[in-house]
């Protein structure tokens, strides 16, 4: 009989009351949660609705480890961080992962401490202004003050842009997203500058969102994906494989909607995917049915995506580089096989 590490270590959980030198998982499985590290309030990624839930594609990629190292969904804590404590929150272990509109960079991925474990949304930087002021083209915009948030990714690509342009530019820098719009409503910029899927968001949030546009110009490649530390290869693969899984899922039309029915399907893929077959769940040290739980319980890519940002959300973000490969984009899941 085959019995899963995670078996094992829910068992062992309710005995051993600490281990010095646990990895992730065990720490996971001890405490019964995950605790991930989302935003303090990104619109389609992590944001509270009306009865103080979180939702999101961030959110959902949280989901969908826990449900796959759980076989439940809910087994999650979020811890809603800014861009400058995001990072020490992980490397201090205050958060097993984070999924956070996080950049994958060189430097972030080399001298941090951190792995990146994929790309799970493909956006750039834009510039959301007002309309007032007449502009078309991010050309335009020299000798404009600029809302930008503090610790990201778009601080460095403003000013790369600017200097490439013989441009000037002016900046009032804040911790959290919400703040960077507050200052924008109340006239202290004339720009909010943030990857363009963000300003789509913050868009929303305007007294008048057609009062604002989001320029045409995207400046920067920002591939961003789940975060987990250096140094366990165990964690790390089990984050990665979530996200594959949800893609395999999307490309095979396994949703959830039709995965009971699935269950019954002799494609040999599928079987493999959903632990009919082959051992990808038990290499993992999860259970068989790790995909299926997820699912079931939060759904393909696709779903995922629709449902935060494209179509069926407020936001209605064309997918973009975002489709799957064989349409067009570059979402692409190795093999589970």
């Amino acid at each position: 009989m085959k019995v899963t590490k995670i078996a094992l270590l829910l068992g062992a959980a309710a005995l051993v009351p600490s281990l010095a030198s646990a990895s992730t998982l065990e720490e996971v499985v001890k405490k019964g949660d995950i605790n991930c590290g989302i935003s303090t309030g990104i619109a389609g990624f992590s944001s509270t609705d009306s009865k103080g839930v979180w939702e999101g594609l961030d959110v959902d990629f949280c989901k969908s480890v826990a449900a796959a190292v759980f076989g439940d969904a809910s087994k999650v804590k979020y811890i809603p961080l800014t861009a400058k404590e995001r990072f020490t929150a992980l490397q201090s272990g205050e958060i097993d992962v984070l999924s956070r509109a996080t950049t994958w960079t060189a430097t972030r991925d080399t001298s941090l401490g951190l792995n990146f474990a994929g790309v799970n949304y493909y956006d750039g930087q834009g510039f959301l202004v007002n309309k007032k002021l007449g502009i078309s083209s991010a050309k335009e915009l020299s000798g404009a003050t600029f809302c930008i948030q503090a610790g990201t990714t778009s601080e460095l690509n403003l000013t790369d842009y600017f200097q490439s342009n013989n441009m000037e530019y002016r900046a009032v820098t804040y911790d959290t997203s919400g703040q960077t719009v507050n200052g924008f409503k109340s006239g202290r910029c004339d720009v909010i500058t943030s990857d363009a899927s963000q300003l789509y968001g913050l868009k929303l949030k305007l007294d008048d969102p057609d009062s604002a546009i989001v320029l045409p110009e995207i400046i920067s490649k920002e591939p961003l994906g789940p975060v987990v530390r250096q140094g366990d290869d165990e964690w790390f693969n089990i984050v990665r494989w979530t996200m594959f899984a949800t893609l395999e899922a999307e490309e095979l039309g396994v949703s959830s909607a039709n995965v009971d029915a699935m269950l019954k399907s002799e494609n040999p893929s599928i079987m493999r995917l959903l632990g009919k077959s082959g051992t990808a769940g038990e290499n993992l040290g999860l259970k068989g049915d790790w995909v299926y739980q997820i699912v079931k319980q939060v759904g393909n890519y696709g779903e995922m995506f629709d449902k935060n940002v494209g179509k069926d959300s407020p936001l209605n973000i064309d997918r973009g580089l975002n489709k799957l490969w064989n349409q067009g984009g570059l979402m692409y899941s190795m093999p589970i096989r």
